[in-house]
């Protein structure tokens, strides 16, 4: 089971606090989308770290900046959208078993089937804390899609 939200936000900022950067509470919320779910548009002047995760693991953690809506909102839906996301991790597996789920089906099925959690933090935080908030979900809830096969 992942952790809380709010209970992951108080940890980042204890880390960025030793980062030596003072993350105000109302720069960083949380919004839980669930499955299943629609994805939102980035709200103006926010940027992200958005977490799938499925029976409670988590599958994957990423970033976008201020200007990233497609990433947010499309790109981990379809696997052939981009280099690296969600759907390509997914039907690249061997090991799950993911009833329903194949190229055709990948983005309904992700979208019914698997949790999202987006953190939004305020853009003027700047990209050096955005990254920090990234690297410390990724340590903190050790993604099954991350970084190359080779490095897990």
């Amino acid at each position: 089971m992942l952790p809380d939200p709010q209970t992951l936000i108080k940890e980042f900022r204890k880390v960025a606090a030793i980062a030596g950067v003072d993350v105000p509470s109302d720069a960083l919320t949380y919004d839980p989308l669930g499955a299943p779910h629609k994805p939102r548009r980035l709200p103006p002047n926010k940027m992200a770290v958005y977490v799938f995760s499925l029976n409670g693991e988590c599958l994957k953690v990423g970033k976008v900046g201020p200007k990233s809506h497609a990433r947010f909102t499309s790109q981990h839906y379809s696997a052939k959208s981009s280099k690296s996301n969600l759907a390509k991790s997914l039907l690249a597996c061997s090991d799950l078993a993911l009833p329903g789920f194949s190229d055709a089906t990948a983005g309904v099925w992700i979208r019914t089937n698997v949790d999202r959690t987006d953190f939004l933090l305020d853009a003027q935080c700047g990209v050096p804390v955005l990254t920090l908030l990234e690297s410390f979900l990724q340590c903190r809830l050790k993604p099954r899609f991350e970084g190359f096969k080779s490095q897990r």
